[in-house]
């Protein structure tokens, strides 16, 4: 299995690492605006000053293109060595704002288009202009994306390959069957700390008692959680719908099914995955290790209230 880093600096030079890879960690998951990597190279010097940007290529496939975050050079028993932290270029969405107001007839193409341009972020082409969005101050492109994302399809938006902005199911997934396979894990998470048990919004006048929801999956829980919160100008099409997304987001990634297994064959997500109970399901996270020992990788299925089929 072939895994290279390529670190490129800001005149545009690339510095290659194939064999010199000592371990990396990479990571994404339908509910992050971005791909994450960290990984530990030997180095040949110091002259990283510049680093502009990383990617993770595995078997020929780029996996992850991101800004450098963080390097850290270091010499150790007359060696050179890189510490290299890097979140995809896509993490520029969560760090540019909109100017606030009411922006009507907008698509998700208008919203990816239109406001700023950047580096190597692409998107799934969306034309569909009869929605609207409530930008309030401090509102971010992802979160935007988010909000239009579900006024036109009900979904969450996530990133496809290590770039890409997806707001609607991949069309052409791939399938990925594990069943018979020797794997390494098997099971299932469950992470109940964000749900909360009752959604309260104001209305026009700021009063409460209108727009309320109770979620009897929480409340079978014995959680009890109470939020309250002012008129979302974002749903006035429909009140009620600020509630359930507030709960729907909330509950996501509440549960996991997961397997791992030695090696990477390219899973990503939005494709379809079997292993054990699980048949054709849509992978929400993958996560690819490697060192010494290997590469491995771990895919999860999701289980909450988005729709992931």
């Amino acid at each position: 299995m072939s895994v290279r880093i390529i670190i490129e600096d800001k005149s545009g030079s690339s510095w290659y690492a194939e064999n010199n890879v000592l371990g990396f960690s990479f990571h994404k998951d339908i509910y992050t605006p971005y791909t994450s990597l960290t990984a530990k190279v030997r180095a040949s010097g110091s002259s990283y000053s510049g680093a502009a940007e990383v990617s993770l290529i595995i078997d020929g496939r780029e996996i992850h293109h991101g800004l450098v975050d963080s390097l850290k050079w270091e010499k150790k028993g007359g060696e050179d060595f890189l510490v290299i932290k890097s979140r995809g270029f896509t993490s520029l969405l969560t760090q540019n704002q909109i100017e606030p107001g009411l922006k009507m007839n907008i698509s998700f193409n208008d919203l990816m288009d239109n406001f700023y341009t950047l580096p190597y972020v692409t998107h799934e082409n969306n034309p569909d202009n009869s929605s609207y969005i409530y930008v309030k101050p401090n509102t971010s492109m992802w979160d935007a994306a988010a909000n239009l994302a579900y006024k036109l399809l009900g979904t969450y938006p996530y990133i496809r390959g290590a770039n890409t902005v997806m707001i609607s199911q991949y069309p052409n997934p791939e399938s990925f069957d594990h069943r018979g396979e020797k794997l390494i894990t098997t099971g299932a998470e469950f992470i109940y700390s964000r749900l909360a048990s009752d959604y309260h919004m104001a209305d026009i006048n700021g009063d409460y008692g209108n727009f309320d929801l109770s979620d009897s999956d929480v409340t079978a829980l014995k959680i009890v959680r109470h939020k309250y919160f002012d008129l979302d100008m974002r749903f006035l099409y429909s009140p009620q719908q600020a509630l359930t997304y507030r709960d729907k987001y909330d509950f996501r990634g509440a549960e996991r099914v997961f397997c791992s297994y030695c090696g990477y064959r390219g899973e990503d997500i939005g494709d379809r995955v079997s292993f054990g109970s699980i048949t054709a399901e849509r992978i929400a996270e993958v996560s690819v290790n490697g060192s010494s020992r290997g590469v491995f990788t771990e895919i999860s299925v999701y289980r909450d209230k988005f729709p992931h089929n």
